[in-house]
């Protein structure tokens, strides 16, 4: 499985049917999973055994799911949430506990920024946010010596500045720490993260893994590169017993291709619960079979798009990697060759009265709390993601009031471009 091609892995991937059993992955709708003896449950409770007993912890539906995800990333393991904000806590605080550090690219989206800097940090965690163009003696002094984890986005919602994943990995790994980068916007399709230095990949599956608003989700993916014994010193909870859990080892016992994911589940998952419903790992699995068809054409149509906004009166820039006049073209050629997504955002000249105009006056697009999905929505990042962050953190994470996030679905690049332009003239 690991030489076929990405578009033939998300088909077949992840899930391989024996003789006279189903096709589709099975949904295993149940809570718990009988076991004809009290040994053979109490093995699966040391892990000493592979196997299911409570769907709190795995299932799996899930299973075959993330391993489907593992197979497109380029991982060694992976495991499904609930939502794509329970990935990014459960990756990050898989590795941090209190009175650690984490360094992070300012650009962020709001949620989970506002996840980093006040609800982890209610926890004892600190952060040090660093702007995705930072330079090297730049990043490297935002290090401290508790720092545990460096964090970021490949293409950032909605400011969608790309992040220069090599620069940030190098610096991570020179401090004996993992890299993790959320790969929601780009998706295995456009960029594997791990290929540039990245340890721990994570995603709101929410968005173009299902691409079609239906079902809620997140996914970690490991992978299975980041040495914990060679650093035991910073990472202990991985190389020390675990009395919470049979005083087990996880860097010994799992090794590097496995202590990820499973102390994920037998810590967080076990006492988080955070799981993905089954019914809503087959719902993704439905959208990843397509995800290989769908991305280029959000691709395509987000070009055409960007380009017809540069080119109008009434706005005033426009953020897309793909135009050649982009601050992040160049980064983009290097770590997005095939196109970046279908997510464009832009600012009006008459700044937040003129982009709630505009929106009010769309006709196929719709205003809505979503992106990256098959039909067309859009948002003002500012009254709705990301108004928790004063107009400081605002402008740091390059998300000006006036900016309009728009989402381009696999509709017609013409009738998406009429519905813009009917909705600008509006504006006076």
């Amino acid at each position: 499985m690991s030489n076929l091609r990405i578009e033939t892995k998300c088909i077949q991937a992840g899930y391989t049917p024996g003789n006279g059993e189903p096709r589709q992955i099975p949904i295993v709708q149940s809570t718990t999973f009988k076991y004809t003896s009290s040994e053979d449950m109490g093995k699966l409770f040391d892990l000493e055994a592979s196997g299911y007993f409570y769907t709190r912890l795995q299932n799996p539906t899930n299973d075959y799911v993330a391993a489907k995800i593992a197979a497109l990333e380029g991982g060694v393991a992976a495991m499904l949430t609930s939502s794509g904000q329970a990935a990014n806590f459960f990756a990050l605080f898989n590795l941090c506990s209190c009175g650690d550090h984490i360094v992070a690219s300012s650009t962020i989206y709001g949620g989970t920024f506002n996840l980093i800097e006040v609800t982890m940090k209610k926890m004892g965690i600190d952060v040090t946010f660093v702007s995705p163009d930072c330079t090297d003696a730049e990043l490297d002094a935002a290090f401290k010596p508790n720092t545990k984890a460096v964090f970021g986005e490949t293409i950032a919602n909605p400011a969608l500045t790309v992040l220069d994943i090599e620069q940030f990995a190098r610096a991570a790994h020179a401090h004996g720490v993992p890299l993790v980068i959320d790969n929601t916007f780009a998706t295995p399709i456009n960029c594997r993260p791990i290929e540039w230095g990245a340890d721990i990949v994570t995603h709101s599956t929410t968005k173009y893994m299902d691409g079609h608003g239906a079902a809620v989700g997140g996914v970690i993916v490991d992978a299975g590169k980041f040495d914990w014994l060679a650093h035991a010193d910073k990472f202990p909870e991985f190389c020390t017993p675990d009395e919470s859990y049979h005083g087990i080892t996880y860097a010994e016992k799992f090794g590097n291709a496995a202590a990820f994911i499973t102390k994920c589940t037998v810590q967080l998952m076990r006492d988080f619960g955070a799981i993905q419903a089954p019914q809503n790992a087959y719902l993704l699995n439905l959208g990843l079979e397509s995800l290989h068809v769908r991305i280029p054409r959000h691709c395509e149509n987000g070009q055409a798009v960007a380009e017809y906004l540069a080119s109008h009166p009434k706005v005033k820039s426009v953020n897309y990697c793909g135009l050649p006049g982009d601050k992040y073209y160049e980064r983009a050629q290097k770590y997005l060759p095939n196109g970046s997504c279908g997510v464009v955002s832009f600012e009006l000249k008459g700044g937040r009265d003129a982009a709630v105009k505009f929106m009010d006056s769309l006709k196929v697009a719709a205003i809505e709390t979503h992106v990256a999905d098959a039909r067309t929505c859009c948002l003002n990042p500012a009254s709705t993601t990301h108004r928790q962050l004063t107009d400081e953190q605002l402008e740091a994470a390059g998300v000006p009031a006036g900016l309009v996030r728009f989402s381009c679905g696999i509709e017609s690049a013409a009738d998406l471009i009429a519905d813009i332009e009917q909705a600008l003239a509006q504006i006076n």
